[in-house]
């Protein structure tokens, strides 16, 4: 907890857990007490949450009065705020924690509306919430909020008649994950926002001014996966506090795993994978209302691929085969069979030369990392997108110029002839 003495000089406060009970009832925050028989500790250089050196340490004896109608005015609060800036610089020191102050642009990727609901039942589960904010006209940078802080936010997001826009987190953690910054939220850590306290009242106002500015950064610019290597990939998933999430990356395919089938049959209605029943294929997804499955195959391809540090595999899913390769797998499939009549329809098809020949290629991946490589059950990584090859420059070529190329290449190719036979 944070004490604030009446020369306005903001102290850590410590209960030790054994004596919570008997004083943690009796306060209020907001209050003001006079504090006897305590003693002082040597701050930690480590995770502070006050500028003073010292801890007030409660003790066995320590007597705690409230004071009524006290001639001294006390501040209300006081904050520690840090920009972009100085969190980038104080990014995984685990130095002091400072305060944010922001507005809010997304919430669990969900854009800013006027009447806003929020998954609470989501947010239990998970026991996290991710806010995207921005301070001013600066960077967008996501904020975890954790436990007790996502209950918080979820209480006083409730309690507005409309959606509030500013948020105030205390002590906040800035860290790197997925080779950006972020700030995650600590047991410390209060939540306020649009008319709690001054600073969030004083930006609200601020907001009000500046709508222009605030809305600089469309939901789609705020949302785009971030970019990493892959190390920086397998580095976020080794976090204690990694989650699910979508990055993208650049790598070249290496090779096109032979191991196992590329493919899977899938029902037509929802794309889960189908299984053999007892006469026909039957979907496992027990929402889908399909009761006859054809089996529409789609892409199950796991793929070795690098950058220039690290080697990983994807595992190309659906869509994002098409993407790679310009067909769909039942494409492919369907040509195998024509070609090969004989084959029964329980033959496992090879992979086609059309994946093959994406060996060699650089491509920008969009990733997601999944709960079963948080919890080491499988490290290949699934592909969910992948990116437009970028369009050759000097695409148009004046035919002039075509012309003169074609006819230089004719000639080298002569003189190459003639010095080989001569």
């Amino acid at each position: 907890m944070l004490l604030i003495d009446e020369q306005g000089n903001v102290i850590k406060g410590y209960i030790p857990a054994s004596r919570v009970q008997t004083y943690l009832r009796k306060m209020t925050s907001g209050t003001v007490y006079r504090l006897n028989k305590f003693f002082g500790s040597r701050n930690k250089a480590q995770y502070r949450v006050a500028d003073h050196n010292v801890t007030v340490m409660f003790s066995w004896n320590t007597v705690l009065t409230p004071l009524q109608n006290s001639p001294i005015l006390f501040p209300e609060d006081r904050f520690r705020f840090h920009d972009h800036e100085e969190f980038e610089a104080n990014c995984d020191l685990r130095g002091d924690r400072y305060d944010y102050v922001g507005h809010m642009r997304l919430i669990n990727g969900q854009a800013m509306t006027e009447h806003l609901i929020i998954d609470e039942s989501d947010i239990v589960e998970k026991r996290h919430l991710v806010v995207h904010v921005q301070t001013h006209g600066g960077p967008v940078m996501k904020l975890y909020l954790w436990d007790q802080a996502a209950t918080v936010f979820c209480q006083k997001f409730k309690s507005y008649g409309s959606t509030p826009r500013v948020l105030l987190v205390t002590t906040m953690n800035p860290k790197r994950i997925g080779g950006t910054l972020a700030l995650t939220s600590m047991t410390s850590s209060r939540v306020f926002m649009d008319n709690d306290v001054q600073p969030t009242r004083d930006y609200l106002d601020w907001l009000g001014s500046n709508s222009g500015v605030a809305n600089e950064v469309i939901a789609d610019v705020v949302t785009k996966p971030e970019t990493v290597t892959l190390g920086e990939l397998f580095s976020y998933i080794k976090q204690e506090t990694a989650k699910v999430a979508w990055f993208e990356c650049t790598a070249t395919i290496d090779d096109v795993l032979h191991g196992s089938p590329w493919y899977y049959p899938s029902c037509g209605g929802c794309n889960t994978k189908a299984t053999k029943g007892p006469t026909s294929l039957v979907c496992t997804n027990k929402k889908c209302a399909n009761s006859e499955v054809v089996g529409v195959p789609q892409y199950l391809t796991k793929i070795s691929v690098y950058d220039k540090r690290e080697q990983a595999v994807f595992v190309l899913l659906g869509d994002a085969g098409r993407e790679l390769t310009g067909k769909h797998a039942s494409e492919l499939v369907a040509r195998y069979f024509e070609f090969n009549e004989d084959v029964g329809a329980d033959h496992t098809v090879p992979v086609p030369q059309t994946l093959m020949d994406t060996i060699g290629q650089t491509r920008k991946f969009v990733v997601k990392v999944s709960q079963h490589n948080l919890t080491g059950k499988t490290q290949t990584i699934t592909v969910t997108k992948v990116l437009p090859e970028p369009a050759p420059q000097n695409a148009i070529e004046d035919p002039a110029d075509e012309r003169i190329r074609k006819a230089s290449d004719s000639l080298e190719s002569q003189e190459a002839k003639r010095a080989k036979s001569g």
